[in-house]
Parts: C-alpha cells; structure tokens; sequence
C-alpha cells in the first residue's frame, strides 16, 4: 500500500530516488542528508516496524512532510518492489538504492536491494537473515575467530543442557532485538527458564513474536561500540565508543552514556581488526554497521552486529561531527551514492578535533509527569545537543533500558573540568529527580 506523495515535497524530472526502510531513530537522520543532496526520499515500512514507527528524531528536520511517499511492505518482495517504482515514476524518476534505516528493517533491506539489482549485502551462504544473532556468532566462529558460546531455541528442552552446563550467570535475550530490549543477566537455571518464557510469549520492541531465545555465557569484560561504514567490501572505521553500562532501577545493563576512544589506541586497534573479520564472515560488504564488541581478558569476541548505523537518535552526531568533521550517516550516504567521496573518507579517525561525550538521561523515578525542566540541563556550558523523550501528561518509568530513557544529551568542551563539572551536575539531578515534577 502507498500512501501518495508527501505535499512538502516537489518533484523534479528525473528524480533520484532512495528508499529508507523503517528509517526511524538515527535511520531517520539518513532523510534530511539526502535531501540536502538533492535525493528524494521514500520511506518503507516493514511489517516488523511496530511502534517504532513514530520514532523520528526531532533533528531530522523536514521530515516526514519532505518523504516522496511513505509505501507499507506487501505479502512478496516483487509486490513491494512494483510498489517503491511505482512510487518514484509519479515523480518522473528512479529508484537507485535501498539504505536500512531502523533494525527491524535489516533483513527486507537486504533482499529488496539485492532483488532490485542495487548495491546492498547478499542473502546468500545463509545470510537471510543476518540480524539472527546465532547465526552471526556462528559465522564468525567459522571464519576462526573468537565467537560466544551459546545456544539456540524454540523450547526450554531445546536449551537445557545448556544451562545444566553453563557457570552462572550467563545471558538470556531475543534472538532478534535492539537497545538491550529483552536482554537480561540470570544467576540461576530457574531464572533463566522463567525469562526465556517470558520472551516466547512476548512481542519484543524489535524482534519477532514466537522467534527463538539466545542462552548466552556472561561475557566479562569492557563492551565498545565500532562503527563502519563499507563499500565493495572495503570498510572505514567512522568511530570506536566505549559504553558506561551500570547497573540501575534492578537492570544489570543500563547505559549511562558512551565515549570516543582514540583510533591509535592499541585497544582502539585490535578491536578495529577483530569487527572487520566480523564484518567479513558475515559477508557484510556495503552500508553501514553498529558492532558490539566485549573486551575480555582472552581478546575481543563479538556481541552483535548491528546492520545499520549507530542509533541512540542520532543524539552522537554532533559530537561525532566535533571530534571527527564527519558522521557515520553522512559516510554511509557515501558509501551507497559516491565512490569518490567514499574514497575521501580516512580509513580510521584521525586525532581528534575536540573532547566530549554522549550523556543518557535516567529517571530513577516514576509517575504522571506534571512538567519537565530540561532547560537545567541545556543551559550547562558544555552542553550542545539535548533530546528529550519525555513531557508533560506522560508517564515516567524507571530506566531499565534504551527505550525508557527520558533524554539524550551530547557534551563538547575545550576544558575537560568542565565537563566533568557539567556531567557531575546531570548525575545530581537525576538522583533527585529535579528533572521532571511529578503529579500529587
């Protein structure tokens, strides 16, 4: 089904079309760079998206008014592809790449582009459905490098042994998710068992109702973030982060924030080799990736990779864009649309231009939110990008994860005191709730 063209867009003979599919969060951020390039946009939503999609960041300014059409996927990929033509030949033009926007949107982007004849990552040698999480873990086993022990299932029989023969505690989540969702810590058989249930009988933010649950050993260690954006194959490092995971509100995994590490850190480096085998055994040769990577005392070994650019609403690019002069979404428009601008890019950062980091917000409170004052955040000095995911009427849960954050803010500053000064100042307010008032 198409939904016709947007009234904020007018088209040009000869249009360019890109199709963004599920672009919300960062994947909405993708839109109004490809405006500014003179790309018509067409948003395609997958069956999986659910509330997912009324997630477009507030920076993604234009849209969806500016989207060409907005094309809901039908029952076969022919289907949709006649669709996403039809849709760009009312505007006299032509569709020249499919870009995954969201991570629900992973797997339709990879067979529509290869369906189209576009430049995408094939589904072949059992890449179908490369968000499956044991199917990445096994792949990069295969191609000899250091993977997670774990299995797979549909039944607690199917899984059993695994937990009569795991140490605890060991990791229990969706086979198929985004943000943490579903993932949780469990210290014993029992535990683990109750919450593989639980995710059987549930539809997660991002997966598939009924898809299989991962039983997973604790993997020890420092967790990074390395992003890449590739093109035939080739890939550039756009950024390595390092999350600050702590435990609140009773999660064992919440993120409190990320940093920039350097890319000639020796860390930085061998974490830089490991993702690009990663990349490789999962036959990853085009657009962009978000992997998550533990840093153990045996090496680096592979949480997920994520086949889309680093989300979090895109709430990083302006310190990405500080540190570096460039983001992993402009690179990606890049690596689909430009070899030679794509040549440009450095294979990793350079030194970095500036300091500072992403700041989650967290509540630690919940209730009906009478008003909010995130002006006490946006008016500390370090502070140049806030967003917020809270207002007033709405109910405030507990932070457990990336879904119940209440904001996102990025701090950039010469002086490093400031800040920790300023960082110091958002810990105080969350304790003490001052960042919202709460109905009687």
């Amino acid at each position: 089904m198409c939904k016709g063209e947007s009234q904020g867009y007018t088209a040009v003979k000869g249009t360019q079309c890109v199709v963004l599919v599920d672009p919300y969060s960062t994947g909405g951020m993708l839109a109004p760079e490809l405006d500014e390039r003179g790309y018509a946009v067409i948003a395609l939503w997958t069956q999986d998206v659910g509330e997912n999609r009324d997630h477009l960041p507030q920076a993604a300014k234009g849209f969806p008014e500016k989207f060409l059409a907005e094309v809901d996927e039908l029952s076969t990929l022919a289907s949709t592809a006649r669709a996403l033509h039809d849709a760009a030949t009312r505007a006299d033009g032509e569709v020249v790449a499919v870009i995954c926007g969201g991570e629900t949107g992973v797997k339709v982007a990879d067979a529509l582009s290869e369906h189209m004849g576009l430049r995408g990552n094939t589904t072949a040698g059992g890449m179908a459905n490369r968000r499956d999480k044991q199917v990445q873990q096994d792949a990069v086993k295969a191609h000899g490098l250091r993977a997670v022990r774990s299995v797979c299932g549909r039944s607690w029989d199917d899984v059993k042994a695994f937990s009569d023969t795991e140490a605890f505690p060991i990791i229990v989540k969706p086979v198929e998710s985004a943000g943490s969702d579903g993932v949780k810590l469990c210290r014993s058989a029992g535990e683990a068992e109750e919450h593989f249930h639980l995710l059987m009988n549930s539809q997660r933010k991002a997966g598939s109702q009924g898809a299989a649950v991962l039983l997973q050993e604790y993997l020890k260690g420092t967790e990074y973030i390395v992003d890449h954006v590739s093109r035939d194959g080739v890939h550039k490092t756009t950024l390595v982060w390092v999350y600050d995971r702590r435990p609140a509100n009773g999660a064992g995994f919440v993120c409190f924030g990320t940093k920039c590490v350097p890319s000639e850190s020796p860390v930085a480096q061998e974490l830089i080799a490991y993702t690009r085998g990663c990349l490789d055994a999962l036959r990853i040769t085009d657009g962009a990736t978000h992997t998550e990577v533990m840093m153990t005392e045996t090496g680096p070994c592979l949480v997920e990779v994520n086949s889309r650019c680093h989300g979090a609403a895109g709430s990083w690019m302006p310190l990405a864009r500080a540190m570096t002069g460039y983001t992993q979404v402009s690179a990606c428009v890049d690596a689909f649309l430009s070899e030679e601008a794509f040549e440009r890019l450095p294979d990793v950062p350079s030194e970095f231009l500036a300091s500072g980091q992403v700041s989650m917000l967290i509540s630690y409170h919940d209730g009906l939110v009478e008003s909010t004052q995130f002006e006490r955040v946006r008016n500390l000095p370090s502070v140049v990008f806030l967003e917020e995911n809270l207002q007033a009427g709405r109910q405030v849960e507990k932070t457990i994860d990336l879904f119940s954050l209440i904001g996102m803010c990025v701090l950039v500053h010469e002086d490093p005191k400031v800040l920790d000064d300023d960082l110091r100042s958002i810990r105080e307010m969350e304790q003490n709730g001052s960042l919202f008032v709460l109905c009687n």
